[in-house]
């Protein structure tokens, strides 16, 4: 088995149980919330599933850095996608498409 073939299976893996994980850390919404984006930002893909790369929290906010891997209808390759989901409060307020091999630099407002 290829190496890229590894990590999509172990990928895929992962992503049946961080749900449970985001939901229990989250109080439930925090899983469903990226399982919506990502159902709306890919609504015409055969399949996809996502990764959390990590989280920062502040207060009631909370930035997610969030991998998606998406299977095109027709298309025998999967495309991965990186984004940034600002959540305040429970609800999906911003989102910023990211470099896959870049590092996103988060940082606090300044007054």
């Amino acid at each position: 088995m290829s190496h890229p073939t590894r990590l999509i299976l172990f990928c895929c893996l992962f992503a049946l149980f961080l749900p449970n994980l985001a939901s229990a850390s989250a109080g439930g919404e925090i899983g469903s919330i990226i399982e919506n984006f990502v159902s709306r930002q890919f609504p015409d893909a055969a399949s996809h599933f996502w990764v959390v790369n990590g989280t920062q929290w502040d207060g009631d906010e909370m930035i997610v850095d969030i991998n998606a891997v998406i299977q095109p209808k027709q298309q025998p390759e999967p495309v991965s996608s990186r984004f940034l989901l600002l959540i305040v409060a429970g609800k999906l307020e911003g989102v910023q498409s990211v470099p896959l091999d870049g590092q996103p630099e988060c940082k606090t407002d300044e007054a």
